[in-house]
C-alpha cells in the first residue's frame, strides 16, 4: 500500500504528532507514506510530466523523517486552503493553462481529473487528509471518485460535524485561558474593560469554553447575536462588582450585533470564506462610547494556534493517526475517524458535509446574561461539546 497524507486549512497544534503516528504505524506494516505538501495544492500543482520539477510538492515520509516532528506545533507538511474542485483561472498552474474550462456563476475550474492523474502517477492508492470541514469536503469528493480515503478531523473551532472533538481544540482553549488570565494584569492596573477576541467563524465553542474556564465576566458567541446596550450594562455591573474595578469580555470573531453583520474582509478563499476579525474592536469602541470607560482590546488570533500541542491534543492526534491506520489494516476506507461521547469511533467520510456542528445554546449558554451556563453536567463528556 502507498499512502498519501496531507494537511489542509489552518494549522493547529497536534498535526505533527498525528502525521508521526500514521507514518510509524504504516511503516510497521511495510507500507509507504508520501507526504503531499501544502494541502490539496500539492496535488493541483504537481506535474506528472515533470516529476523532477515538481519535487517540492511531495516528499517521502519514513520514521526517520518524522522522528522529532511531534515536539513542535504547526504542520511539517505545510498547508493551504486550496480546493481543486473550485480553482480560480488565475490560480491554475501554467502547465494546466487551457486544459480546463471555467464553469458556473463564478467561472471556476474543477481540476479533479488532474488530481486523479497525479495520484495514479505517484502510485498513491489511499489518502489520509487531515483538516476541517472544508478540506474534508474534498476528501469526500475523492472517495466519490474511487480513491480510498481515511479522513482525520482537525480545527481549533471544533466544528467538524460527525465528531465531538477535533485536533487543535484543547490547545486553542489552553492558550486562550492563559492569555485571558494574563490580560487581567493590565486590565486591573488601568481599571479597564478587557475585550478579548478569539477565533471562531460559525461556532462559538472555543470562546464559550475559554470564557467558562477562564472565568470571564461575559462571552459573546457566533450563534447568538447580541444587544450592545445590554452588554454594556452587564459589563459595567461586572466592573463595579470587581474589587479591582475591571471586567473581561470574551468574543468570537464570528459574533454579530443584533441587526448587524459578521465582520469580514478580503477576497473569498477556495471554499467561499472571507477573512474574519475586527468585531472585538467594534465592540470595544461601542462600549467606550456607551460607558466612557477605556478598553483594553486584544485579538488573540494566531497565538491560539501557535506553539506545541498540549497533552490532550497530543493524545487525540496520536490516537486518530493510529486509528486511521488500524482502519486500513481491517480493509476499511471511506470513513472519518472521530470521538463520540468520549469514545473513539468512525463515521462516514462525507459526514462533515452532512450537517453543521454548533454550540448547544440551550444547554451551554445564557442568552439573556451573555455568559456560559451549563444546564446539566451529568451525561456530558469532558469538554461539554
Amino acid at each position: 500500500m502507498r499512502i498519501g497524507i496531507l494537511t489542509g486549512g489552518g494549522d493547529v497544534p497536534g498535526l505533527n504528532p498525528c502525521i508521526k503516528a500514521v507514518v510509524n504505524r504504516a511503516a510497521a506494516n511495510g507500507w509507504e507514506v508520501v507526504g503531499i505538501r501544502k494541502g490539496w495544492a500539492g496535488l493541483l500543482n504537481y506535474n506528472p510530466d515533470d516529476p523532477d520539477g515538481s519535487s517540492e510538492w511531495v516528499q517521502p515520509l519514513t520514521p526517520a523523517h518524522v522522528r522529532t516532528i511531534d515536539r513542535s506545533g504547526g504542520t511539517h507538511l505545510h498547508t493551504s486552503r486550496t480546493n481543486p474542485a473550485k480553482v480560480k483561472p488565475s490560480a491554475i498552474p501554467d502547465f494546466l493553462q487551457g486544459k480546463f474550462e471555467p464553469a458556473g456563476e463564478k467561472k471556476l475550474i474543477d481540476a479533479t481529473p488532474h488530481v486523479l492523474r497525479v495520484l495514479e502517477h505517484l502510485g498513491v492508492d489511499t489518502l489520509i487528509p487531515i483538516g476541517g470541514d472544508d478540506t474534508l469536503s474534498y476528501a469526500a469528493r475523492m472517495h466519490q471518485e474511487g480513491i480510498r480515503v481515511i479522513a482525520i478531523p482537525k480545527t481549533m473551532d471544533n466544528d467538524v460535524f460527525g465528531t465531538d472533538y477535533c485536533i487543535g481544540f484543547s490547545t486553542a482553549v489552553t492558550r486562550s485561558v492563559e492569555f485571558i488570565n494574563a490580560l487581567r494584569t493590565p486590565a486591573g492596573s488601568h481599571e479597564r474593560i478587557a475585550v478579548v477576541e478569539l477565533f471562531g467563524r460559525n461556532s462559538g465553542e472555543t470562546a464559550l469554553i475559554s470564557a467558562y474556564l477562564g472565568d470571564a465576566d461575559r462571552a459573546l458567541i457566533s450563534e447568538v447575536p447580541f444587544d450592545i446596550e445590554r452588554v454594556a450594562s452587564f459589563i459595567m455591573d461586572d466592573r463595579r462588582n470587581n474589587p479591582s474595578n475591571y471586567a473581561v469580555l470574551v468574543i468570537s470573531e464570528g459574533a454579530s450585533m443584533l441587526g448587524g453583520q459578521v465582520v469580514e474582509y478580503g477576497q473569498e478563499d477556495a471554499y467561499g470564506h472571507r477573512k474574519l476579525g475586527g468585531i472585538g474592536e467594534i465592540v470595544g469602541e461601542a462600549l467606550t462610547k456607551i460607558t466612557g470607560v477605556d478598553i483594553l482590546n486584544q485579538q488573540l488570533g494566531y497565538l491560539m494556534r501557535a506553539g506545541a500541542p498540549d497533552s490532550l491534543d497530543r493524545m487525540v492526534a496520536a490516537s486518530f493517526g493510529n486509528l486511521a491506520i488500524q482502519q486500513l489494516e481491517k480493509g476499511h476506507d471511506g470513513v472519518m475517524v472521530a470521538l463520540q461521547n468520549g469514545v473513539y469511533t468512525t463515521v462516514l467520510v462525507d459526514s462533515s458535509i452532512r450537517g453543521v456542528k454548533r454550540v448547544d445554546v440551550p444547554e451551554l449558554y445564557d442568552t439573556e446574561q451573555y455568559k456560559p451556563h451549563i444546564t446539566h453536567l451529568v451525561g456530558k463528556p469532558m469538554f461539554l461539546y
